[in-house]
């Protein structure tokens, strides 16, 4: 088993750091979180072999059912947690070291502050912690909580916030000092749609001034926007990971066409092999073939049909995490995670 003193003391090696500077924002090989109850002497492995790099300047998720390990991930890449065995480097630093902490913002999933304090209070507080001069710190935090809509607030206690609230607070803390590198975890969770855009233009904004972003999320469909490569989680283990193109990449063949008009849809026996979905007045069909969508396309209108789009099937991330689930026997937490379901059965139907 690794000795995990050296993840805080060995500088000899790291990764990352390169010629100017650049390279990988973030490195970690053979990360493994055994926990043991003091009590029962029982183990259980949290996480197990995960072994990840990201580049400076990419957005990379982190997703998987609820238990999957990525909180656990997280804190052990931001050496919050010591691992049992594997090692991480921060921007070329050792996981854990203080200078590992240099250049790094943090939202974690349930933030919580002193709620004496006010939103002004708290944000110049943590920027004069992080180094900064008392004035320097407090204008900062004022645009940010301008910038997250937080300004008509900035002098009310914490206390008196809700938790959409305190997760900008936190979202502006994270942010607070120009970091290089920033961990989000569950950002949009508490946020209304408002709250939910404002953070995808913040990440967008970190995207746009080379900022490198490791998040994880519930929000499938925020994370099909923003992020460039992702890695899947079950059990502790990396299950899926890659380039967002090549997971949503599908030996499927075909087509889905949206298209409107009278119920209940009667295909003629040529087309015995298109399927279809009703919702209300709208049908979504799928065919496998381009000879297939050529006749559904000449068969709708003259059935009293409007084609209102046709475009090429593809995966979702969500099928892509529940058949992850599914295969390790997480499946039924999967399908409960927010959105699931539903939200799939609305975007087929247009």
């Amino acid at each position: 088993m690794t000795d995990t003193s050296r993840m805080e003391t060995d500088t000899r090696e790291r990764p990352g750091t390169g010629q100017a500077g650049l390279g990988a924002a973030l490195v970690a090989t053979g990360l493994t979180k055994v926990f043991r109850d003091p009590w029962t002497l029982r183990s259980k492995t949290a996480v197990e072999d995960v072994s990840l790099t990201v580049e400076r300047g990419e957005t990379f998720g982190l997703l998987g059912p609820n238990g999957a390990g990525k909180t656990t991930t997280l804190k052990l890449l931001l050496g919050l947690l010591r691992p049992t065995a594997g090692r991480a480097w921060l921007l070329g630093e050792p996981a854990g070291s203080p200078g590992s902490r240099v250049g790094v913002g943090y939202l974690p999933e349930s933030p919580y502050f002193s709620d004496r304090l006010t939103a002004r209070e708290f944000l110049t507080f943590s920027g004069q912690l992080a180094g900064l001069a008392q004035g320097e710190a407090r204008r900062l935090g004022g645009h940010w909580l301008e910038r997250l809509g937080l300004a008509a607030r900035a002098d009310t206690q914490l206390r008196k916030f809700s938790k959409g609230m305190l997760q900008r607070v936190g979202l502006a803390h994270a942010l607070l000092g120009d970091p290089e590198l920033v961990f989000l975890d569950e950002p949009m969770s508490g946020l209304d749609p408002l709250g939910r855009r404002e953070v995808r233009d913040l990440i967008l904004e970190c995207q746009e001034r080379g900022v490198t972003v490791v998040f994880s999320s519930h929000i499938l469909p925020d994370v099909e926007l923003l992020c460039e490569r992702v890695a899947v989680l079950a059990h502790g283990r990396v299950a899926r990971m890659g380039p967002l193109d090549e997971l949503l990449e599908t030996g499927e063949h075909g087509s889905e066409v949206v298209a409107r008009g009278p119920q209940p849809l009667l295909l003629p026996p040529r087309l015995a092999g298109v399927t279809h979905e009703v919702h209300g007045r709208r049908v979504v069909l799928r065919a496998t073939t381009a000879a297939a969508l050529g006749e559904l396309l000449a068969y709708l209108p003259g059935a009293g049909y409007e084609v209102e789009s046709v475009t090429p099937a593809r995966r979702s991330l969500e099928s892509v995490v529940l058949e992850v689930a599914a295969a390790s026997g997480e499946a039924a937490v999967a399908a409960r995670a927010p959105g699931s379901g539903r939200r799939e059965r609305q975007r087929r139907a247009g």
